[in-house]
């Protein structure tokens, strides 16, 4: 007698192969209706595995902020916490300005970017 095995998740696959299809997308419980991030099989506060995929607004502040020094002839390059607009953080860099000039409450917008071909969100400051 056969029996039917559930379907394997992977939801760091499923994030990476929607960044590769240009699309942002993070999770959302059904039942309780919270954001989550990093992709994971269940919600990290109930343990809820009603995990859906929706598309992130790309909005977001930035929590924090460091500039990494490079040495020549390398570029130096920011890492930056932020806080999106569905309620969770995560960690990028902010492009299209100095590290230096990246502050704490800037806004930002996603985009994805392709580096060594990989895709991964990054975020571009949004003017005032």
């Amino acid at each position: 007698m056969a029996v039917d095995a559930a379907p394997l998740v992977h939801p760091e696959q499923d994030y990476l192969r929607f960044l590769a299809e240009g699309r942002f997308m993070i999770q959302r419980s059904r039942s309780s209706g919270r954001h989550v991030f990093y992709p994971r099989v269940a919600e990290p506060r109930t343990g809820a595995t009603d995990l859906e995929w929706v598309e992130a607004s790309g909005l977001g502040t930035v929590y924090a902020t460091t500039a990494v020094r490079q040495r020549d002839p390398a570029n130096n390059y920011n890492v930056a916490l932020i806080d999106l607009a569905e309620g969770v953080r995560m960690m990028a860099r902010v492009e299209g300005v100095p590290p230096e000039a990246v502050r704490i409450g800037m806004r930002v917008k996603a985009r994805i970017a392709r580096e060594q071909d990989q895709h991964l969100v990054v975020f571009d400051p949004i003017s005032a």
